[in-house]
C-alpha cells in the first residue's frame, strides 16, 4: 500500500508466532547473552521464574509479523525511526505472540514519498500486552 492508501486510526492484525525455548536461547546466544535468556537454573531463581525472551527478540518478532502481514508490500523504501519502545511484560517459552498495528501519523515528503508511522502493540496468547513501540518508514505515495 502507498502512503495515501493508509488512514490515521486504521488497524491491522497479524498472524501469530509461537516462541520456543530453543528460539529464545538461540537468539540470546547470538544477540543478548544474558543469564535470564540462557541459564535455566539461574533464571528459575530470578524474578521471572524461568527463561524469558530478549526484549530485542520480541521487537524483532513484532516487526516480522507486521512485515509478513503484507500491507507495505513493495511500496516501503526504508525504516527511518523507532520511538517509545516499551517491553511491558516478559515473554516466556511457548508464548504465542500477535501484533496489532495502528496507523498513528502520515506526512508527505518530496519526490513522491512520505513518512508513515505505526504503533506496534504485541500481545501473548493470554491477550496481555508484552511490547509496544512506534515505527516510522519512508514509503511511496
Amino acid at each position: 500500500m502507498k502512503l495515501n492508501e493508509f488512514a490515521i486510526g486504521q488497524k491491522f492484525e497479524t498472524k501469530s508466532f509461537k516462541l520456543t525455548k530453543e528460539d529464545i536461547m538461540r537468539f540470546a546466544g547470538e544477540f543478548d547473552p544474558q543469564y535470564m535468556h540462557l541459564d535455566e537454573e539461574k533464571a528459575n531463581q530470578g524474578r521471572f521464574n524461568g527463561i524469558i525472551a530478549s526484549g530485542i527478540q520480541t521487537l524483532a518478532i513484532s516487526f516480522k509479523l507486521w512485515i509478513e502481514q503484507g500491507a507495505y508490500g513493495d511500496d516501503v523504501i526504508a525504516g527511518t525511526q523507532m520511538n517509545n519502545i516499551n517491553f511491558i511484560k516478559p515473554v516466556y517459552p511457548n508464548d504465542e505472540l500477535h501484533t496489532i498495528v495502528e496507523v498513528i501519523d502520515k506526512r508527505e515528503k518530496k519526490n513522491k514519498t512520505g513518512i508513515l508511522t505505526v504503533l506496534l502493540s504485541t500481545f501473548n496468547d493470554k491477550e496481555e500486552k508484552v511490547f509496544e513501540g512506534d515505527l516510522s518508514v519512508l514509503i511511496k505515495r
